[in-house]
């Protein structure tokens, strides 16, 4: 395993190279004002389009699938939550750019309302899952979660949220206002009726990266001890990476067993391990994987379940790839599958009216 003061200095060389990261125009008071109060309108979609969007294959998206179609369509919010240790966060607004790198659009993952690419886990959890509701709403796909280790719990607890497992009802939480709105569901932009955000609503797909370990000590994750590796009904897919040899975990020689994740109910959870060379830290500094057209191909044909050969890939880009291609394949599938339940949902409503 890399030295920790080997994380310390990427973590430096990362804030220098986002020093510089363009942001996106932030809201006029016109669309805060009009935040305040929501209309509900199903997100348009050029006909050509959705049937170009129809025509693909979840498991098989080319480059040129994610960009000139995919990225035309609905498209989920991926929420980041990073980890809590100052400044850790770099090494998620990393990810965040590598996700835009590989054809990603950029104003879903970022926060509308701050422009921030990833947010903290001491974040109220509840304000996080009131937040995925509204994203559902507006979007018309049911959102996503990426968290890198505090962050990761902190995945784990907005779905226990989700569940009704701390309190069985949440407002809505916007997040153009920074406020809660005065309800407690939205309207659901595949039927048009009201659903409750707790228990209402199911995120598409949550990946967490080096989740438990010391972090549960800390004050705000006490209520997760125990049951971070539980995956509530709040989630269809579900995938945890552990590091092999992660200090800061505590998954060390046999990281599976009777710590791997579970579900409780009906959500599809995968485990995956990664080698002992990926380091806790810096796993997600990945925007550069997405800058090189050969990594960017070996990511774009990567198939979670395949033996892969990294071999030929540079030396830097060996210790961070596997999770960036494993997580980047499990998005554009569920970014496609989301898009094309839109689509004939939105068909079938047209069609009964």
């Amino acid at each position: 395993m890399r030295p920790l003061g080997y994380g310390a200095a990427m973590l430096a060389a990362v804030a220098l190279a986002l020093s510089g990261c363009a942001s996106l125009p932030r809201p006029t008071p016109e669309q805060l004002e009009a935040a305040k109060t929501i209309a509900y309108r199903a997100p348009p979609i050029d006909p050509k389009v959705a049937e170009r969007i129809l025509a693909l294959d979840p498991k098989h998206l080319s480059e040129h699938d994610v960009r000139d179609t995919l990225s035309k369509g609905p498209t989920p919010h991926v929420l980041l939550i990073h980890g809590g240790i100052y400044p850790v966060h770099l090494v998620m607004i990393s990810f965040g750019r590598f996700l835009a790198g590989m054809g990603y659009p950029e104003d879903h993952v970022r926060d509308p309302g701050t422009q921030d690419w990833s947010l903290s886990p001491y974040e109220d959890s509840s304000h996080l899952a009131g937040m995925l509701a509204w994203y559902f709403e507006h979007d018309g796909v049911r959102p996503m979660i990426v968290g890198h280790s505090q962050g990761g719990i902190q995945a784990v607890k907005v779905l226990r949220e989700l569940s009704g497992q701390f309190t069985p009802s949440l407002p809505v939480w916007n997040p153009l206002t920074g406020s809660a709105e005065d309800r407690v569901g939205v309207v659901d932009p595949l039927t048009g009726k009201d659903d409750a955000v707790v228990g209402g609503i199911k995120l598409s797909y949550v990946s967490v990266v080096g989740a438990g370990g010391a972090a549960l000590m800390l004050p705000n994750q006490w209520s997760m001890i125990g049951r971070v590796r539980t995956v509530p009904d709040a989630v269809e897919d579900f995938t945890g990476f552990f590091i092999e040899g992660d200090t800061f975990a505590w998954t060390f020689s046999n990281p599976l067993g009777s710590d791997e994740y579970r579900h409780n109910g009906t959500a599809k959870v995968r485990n995956v391990v990664l080698p002992f060379n990926y380091n806790h830290v810096m796993v997600p500094d990945t925007d550069t994987l997405a800058r090189d057209r050969a990594i960017r191909d070996w990511i774009n044909a990567y198939v979670p379940g395949q033996d892969v050969d990294t071999s030929t890939l540079p030396k830097d880009a060996r210790d961070h790839v596997l999770w960036a291609a494993d997580v980047w394949y499990s998005i554009k599938e569920t970014w496609c599958r989301e898009a094309q339940r839109y689509i004939r949902a939105r068909r079938g409503t047209t069609a009964s009216n």
